[in-house]
């Protein structure tokens, strides 16, 4: 693997349900399987260096999507969280989540905030969650803190102090499964200089190899970060 490795890594899991139904699966069977790749493949990129790995797990348009299929995205990350903690923690990974408390319910926020505070004093690397997330909101969000802390001039810097767990640095690449070619709102605010990575394959197929591929492809890439 080559030395030239990003920073932060950002992935938007695109394609469970499209999976599910060439499958002949149901749509919930495909975000199961998506849960299980992410977790092989997060843990895979902080093995080869990246020291921030972001995942665009829900984001607040996905609450127009039929109410089972919401509430099981909710009861998903409450098990993966009690599931999967464990081997971050004892990987020396930091969870952070990133994007919006509103909305959520009691259950969700508890597994959050239980991974976040067991996790906090881990260094190895930051796994953000980007779960009820959404790139207009979190700027809306961070403007609305400003002016309740009274804040009069915004500069670049205070905005981005103002945003979900500021301490998470902007995505060096962003892969996207399923091959859309587009951002969809995420990292909006993170993403000015980011490389980008479309991939065919629907999130549950991808893999390490996947993975591996991608972050040789950036090795590969002038990056200029407007030079």
């Amino acid at each position: 693997m080559t030395e030239n490795i990003p920073n932060h890594v950002g992935i938007i899991l695109d394609g469970n349900r499209r999976w599910a139904k060439a499958q002949g699966l149901p749509t919930l069977d495909g975000h199961r399987r998506g849960m299980e790749v992410f977790k092989d493949v997060s843990l895979a990129a902080f093995d080869r260096g990246v020291s921030f790995v972001s995942a665009y797990i829900f984001s607040t348009e996905n609450w127009k999507r039929a109410e089972e299929e919401v509430s099981y995205l909710m009861g998903l990350v409450v098990k993966a969280v009690e599931k999967h903690l464990d081997t971050y923690h004892e990987a020396g990974i930091r969870l952070v989540h990133i994007g919006s408390r509103e909305q959520l319910d009691k259950k969700v926020l508890d597994a959050i905030d239980r991974s976040v505070e067991k996790t906090k004093a881990n260094t190895r690397g930051t796994l953000a969650l980007c779960f009820n997330y959404g790139g207009h909101q979190e700027i809306v969000d961070a403007v609305q803190q400003l002016i309740d802390h009274g804040e009069t001039m915004v500069s670049k810097e205070t905005l981005s102090r103002a945003m979900y767990a500021p301490d998470v640095p902007p995505c060096d690449l962003i892969i996207r499964t399923s091959g859309e070619q587009r951002l969809s709102g995420f990292m909006l605010w993170r993403s000015e200089y980011a490389e980008l990575k479309f991939v065919g394959k629907h999130w549950p197929d991808f893999t390490v190899a996947d993975l591996d591929a991608a972050l040789q492809d950036f090795a590969r890439r002038d990056r200029r970060v407007g030079k």
